[in-house]
């Protein structure tokens, strides 16, 4: 069955081959048609005070918390390919389904993302990584488990110790094909002529995946165990790491592939990107004036000496190029966050189901973003117990009244074939803000 390949909600990672870029007269009448549904959608006046909203939010301005939601694999339940998508065209019918998605956010999901009326487009590339991921057993697809073999598992003490890292870690990069990414843009601009914009976007700097690259090149035992056994190789291994990708970073910027992401689009790990303090040139993007993230969701249950030796002084390494970071994902920021807060431009500190969600609500104050991770089972079952939806979403805003939170409901594998259980949802947790926040 053919599956939604957009991650985060709206992002294709890797455009469309020259042979796929195509659109017919049948699809481009449907995609005109939605085109003009979503233009109705964003020019409702809620959709400016959407954007006042988050940019108040992330300026760190007294606001009610603030509602996102991204249904990930659960898009595949809630708008099916084999049931209502009818582009005929392969790029066509993704296309449909970034609109569609939209205009459910308009109508139906009803969270406060704003509708904005722009066309995102993939450019056609490569980001090779670090050439280390390949030894996978399994598709690796999004709705298939796979394993990997770590390239250095097997290696003995010695062997590992005299490890030569240039023979096994390639500086990543990105490769653009530039002549297929503008065919790509030329016919968008055409299909959405007179209705939308159209500008690129990719997710190529999302995050500083230092930690997973470890973990690929040891696995997540033998990485543990090299903190222990290998220290001076593991300071090594990251310092290759972390310079592998901040020469990515730069060759990204020089070569001039970064987008815009302040403004409508997700960073970190969670929120959107309206903000006042940062000030992008869209026609020349640097590093500085962007969002960027960290996180080190394989390191879990490092102590926090371990992670001040062996994480964060290659973390702020990345951090320190961009203008806003946050920080965390699914780990646990409270342990580190004697470490964690030394960063002189964090904003937006990710709060898992995994924290300590009152002691972090201490620590970040007003001073920071509280982006909490809701807990996506609770929409994943068959039925949704809205009484217990209801009391934990509750609990959140009580101890986050002092905080400038954000509630995001991400993570979704499924959401027991129910779309409308996200909806009521965000229903239920509206409910519960009008009530402590008037």
């Amino acid at each position: 069955m053919r599956i939604d390949k957009g991650a985060w909600g709206n992002w294709i990672t890797d455009g469309w081959p020259i042979e796929q870029v195509q659109v017919n007269e049948h699809d481009k009448t449907i995609l005109r048609e939605l085109a003009k549904q979503f233009r109705e959608l964003c020019e409702r006046p809620i959709e400016q005070e959407k954007i006042k909203l988050w940019t108040a939010h992330n300026d760190l301005q007294e606001t009610r918390p603030l509602i996102l939601v991204d249904m990930e694999n659960g898009w595949n339940e809630a708008i099916r390919f084999d049931r209502d998508i009818q582009c005929e065209g392969v790029m066509a019918g993704d296309w449909e389904m970034w609109l569609r998605k939209e205009i459910m956010y308009g109508t139906q999901i009803k969270d406060d993302k704003p509708l904005t009326p722009v066309f995102y487009l993939p450019y056609r590339g490569v980001n090779t990584e670090w050439g280390i991921t390949d030894d996978h057993e399994g598709s690796g697809d999004i709705n298939e488990a796979y394993t990997w073999k770590p390239k250095l598992a097997d290696m003995d003490d010695d062997e590992f110790d005299e490890l030569d890292l240039d023979t096994v870690i390639e500086d990543p990069y990105v490769e653009v094909d530039e002549a297929t990414s503008m065919a790509t843009y030329n016919l968008a601009k055409e299909v959405f002529d007179g209705i939308l914009d159209v500008q690129f976007r990719t997710w190529w700097f999302w995050s500083s995946h230092m930690v997973l690259a470890y973990s690929h090149l040891r696995g997540i035992d033998g990485m543990m165990i090299d903190f222990y056994d290998h220290p001076d190789k593991v300071h090594e291994i990251f310092q290759r790491l972390t310079t592998g990708y901040i020469n990515k970073l730069k060759q990204i910027e020089r070569d001039g592939w970064l987008y815009n992401n302040v403004g409508n689009t997700f960073v970190g790990s969670g929120g959107l990107g309206w903000t006042d303090q940062l000030h992008p040139d869209p026609q020349h993007m640097l590093l500085k004036d962007m969002w960027g993230l960290c996180e080190a969701q394989e390191a879990v249950g490092l102590s926090p000496a371990m992670f001040h030796e062996f994480i964060f002084p290659y973390h702020k390494q990345v951090a320190d190029l961009f203008g806003l970071t946050c920080y965390a994902c699914c780990e646990p920021a409270d342990p580190y966050w004697d470490d964690i807060r030394q960063l002189h431009n964090l904003r937006r500190v990710s709060v898992s189901q995994w924290a300590n969600a009152e002691k972090m609500s201490e620590f970040l104050g007003r001073d920071y973003v509280y982006s909490y991770k809701a807990c996506s089972s609770d929409v994943a079952v068959p039925n949704m117990d809205e009484d217990h939806v209801r009391e934990t979403l509750a609990h959140t805003l009580s101890h986050t009244t002092n905080n400038n939170v954000e509630i995001v409901l991400k993570d979704l594998h499924t959401i027991g074939n129910k779309p409308e259980q996200v909806f009521r949802w965000v229903e239920i947790l509206r409910e519960e803000i009008a009530k402590i926040y008037g």
